[in-house]
């Protein structure tokens, strides 16, 4: 597997406003997700454990799943979510707030929901060096090869972003896939105590969802154990407190991008994840785009990004 990333962040941007005729979704299995980000990262329970220990609680956030047919369901707030008996099933991924992008050979910047991580001006991960790396960003897109379905490169390439895809064999040592039977408590978790999330799931629906709501289900997750729907009360207590105590440099970010964006993607906190926005905001020459991500990311206390081999 080889690619070539530099100037690209098809993975890491929603750019469905920019190209709807070439963008893939997520949204098209059998589970369809309750919210409308765009490849939403699944992280492991031990992946958001380490965002927790390192002070980045405010960077995750839930999805939720409609039911398949055959599915145990939940009904909260009037929607039917899928679940493991009466235990509604979610997963934890890193939110997308909208950030100026300039992907895939577009000239001028736009707002596009993106990866809390991604650098909007180098178009690079500012986590990529790093041991909190996500598993499937760093697998990406070895699943895909494997099953012989469509990436976000060659969906890249279609639309006029040149060559991606330079070595379509998969790897030979691809970790497991997040989703199957053996994700349980691992990558996909059941929420303990559905009666507790009356309002938070059409929140979830809608892109709305605040620092609590998001800490519930990061509280929920870190208390799991895998292979098993128990959950550590007191683990899953002391998570979702830190979780909601976090005031990060990326939860800080996310809210100025927020704002500076306007009202498209941004949830009852000033913080969005995910909603397609394109457009709106102030417009950003490439300067002005340097000159805030120095002032919100970098002289925030971002990590740097590692530059282009």
């Amino acid at each position: 597997m080889d690619l070539r990333c530099e100037g690209c962040a098809g993975c890491c941007v929603d750019w469905r406003p920019l190209a709807p005729e070439a963008a893939g979704s997520d949204r098209a299995g059998r589970r369809p997700p309750l919210d409308d980000a765009y490849d939403l990262v699944p992280l492991t329970r031990d992946e958001v454990v380490e965002f927790l220990d390192r002070g980045l609680g405010d960077v995750m956030t839930p999805r939720l799943f409609e039911p398949a047919e055959a599915d145990d369901r939940v009904r909260i707030d009037g929607i039917d979510l899928a679940a493991v008996g009466d235990r509604p099933v979610f997963v934890v991924g890193l939110r997308k707030p909208p950030k100026p992008v300039a992907p895939i050979g577009t000239d001028d910047p736009r707002w596009l929901d993106s990866c809390v991580f991604l650098d909007p001006a180098t178009l690079q991960c500012r986590i990529h060096d790093d041991d909190a790396y996500p598993r499937t960003c760093a697998a990406y897109p070895g699943h895909n090869l494997a099953l012989d379905a469509e990436t976000e490169c060659e969906r890249v390439e279609a639309a006029g972003g040149g060559e991606r895809l330079l070595d379509d064999e998969p790897p030979a040592d691809l970790p497991a896939p997040a989703f199957g039977p053996q994700a349980l408590g691992s990558t996909v978790f059941a929420y303990p105590d559905p009666d507790d999330l009356a309002g938070t799931v059409a929140r979830v629906r809608d892109g709305e969802t605040t620092a609590a709501d998001r800490a519930r289900f990061v509280g929920a997750a870190a208390g799991s154990r895998p292979g098993s729907l128990s959950v550590d009360r007191d683990r899953m207590a002391d998570a979702r407190a830190r979780a909601g105590e976090a005031d990060s440099w990326a939860g800080r970010a996310i809210r100025e991008w927020s704002d500076r964006a306007g009202d498209g993607g941004a949830g009852e906190d000033g913080a969005g994840d995910g909603g397609s926005v394109v457009g709106t905001g102030v417009a950003l020459d490439a300067d002005a785009r340097e000159r805030l991500v120095r002032e919100l990311e970098d002289d925030a206390g971002a990590p740097p990004t590692p530059g282009w081999d």
